[in-house]
């Protein structure tokens, strides 16, 4: 054996025979519900987040324990445009497609965000809004390309589908933690990763992750595959109806008039 093979398995015995252990603090995640139901009458949702810190070993000594906690909904890329004012008239001039950006975005904190987490941490698992978005690059003769991926948090933002919560995780002895994430009405489909962050001097010390599954049911189902497997009974249907309910409202007016 040579003695490069000699130091390559001398380099795999020590990894190997170095003992792995768990981390210091980790989480024990609880959800008042893993699944929502959309329906024709749905107006939102409540998620409440709660769980608990498991611990080998006392408290360490030092800042307290601080929680950040992530919802996203499917990501999806998005083309974006910008407009000019020409001629008198509004004009589409420039457009970015933004790779990926989570249809749904909300992020909760047991502090201000920015002094719980550094930027380096924030870059490694993307938990700003900012950082969610993945735009790779625009084409060279575009200018302010990064307003492209501003102009989607903006928009989503004033939607009400894009948040940070700052102060809203409550935490109790550094070892229990409760919080509640609004979902408005316009959900999108799909699964929504839930991803919890123990934090420490700025640093992830524990994550935990699951998902929330947001599905139509009834009516909604029914029409929204439809539309999808079956779109031309879909827009016949839809014609029928537009017929029917407008010859209803003028049978209507018709005989309040007669009387």
């Amino acid at each position: 054996m040579g003695g490069i093979d000699v130091l390559r398995w001398f380099i795999a015995f020590v990894f190997l025979t170095i003992p792995v252990h768990a981390a210091d603090e980790q989480v024990v995640l609880g959800l008042s519900q893993d699944r929502v139901a959309i329906t024709a009458d749905f107006d939102g949702s409540e998620i409440l987040i709660f769980g608990a810190v498991k611990r080998e070993a006392p408290i360490p000594p030092g800042p307290p324990l601080e929680v950040i906690v992530a919802v996203a909904g499917p990501s999806e890329p998005v083309m974006v445009r910008r407009k000019e004012k020409k001629f008198g008239i509004w004009v589409n001039t420039d457009s970015v497609l933004v790779d990926s950006a989570p249809s749904f975005y909300a992020v909760a904190t047991s502090a201000p965000f920015t002094d719980i987490i550094t930027d380096t941490e924030d870059l490694r698992y993307r938990i700003s809004i900012r950082r969610a978005i993945r735009s790779v690059g625009a084409a060279m003769h575009i200018r302010e390309a990064q307003n492209f991926a501003r102009a989607v948090v903006r928009i989503r933002e004033d939607e009400g589908l894009y948040s940070i919560r700052e102060n809203t995780v409550a935490v109790d002895e550094q070892t229990l933690f409760r919080t509640s994430i609004e979902m408005p009405a316009d959900l999108t489909e799909g699964d929504y990763l839930t991803r919890i962050f123990l934090m420490r001097n700025g640093e992830v010390i524990s994550q935990f992750e699951t998902v929330i599954d947001v599905r139509k049911v009834g009516l909604e189902r029914f029409l929204y595959n439809m539309s999808r497997q079956q779109p031309v009974w879909y827009g016949l249907m839809s014609l029928v109806i537009a017929i029917a309910a407008g010859w209803g409202a003028s049978t209507a007016f018709r005989l309040l008039r007669e009387n």
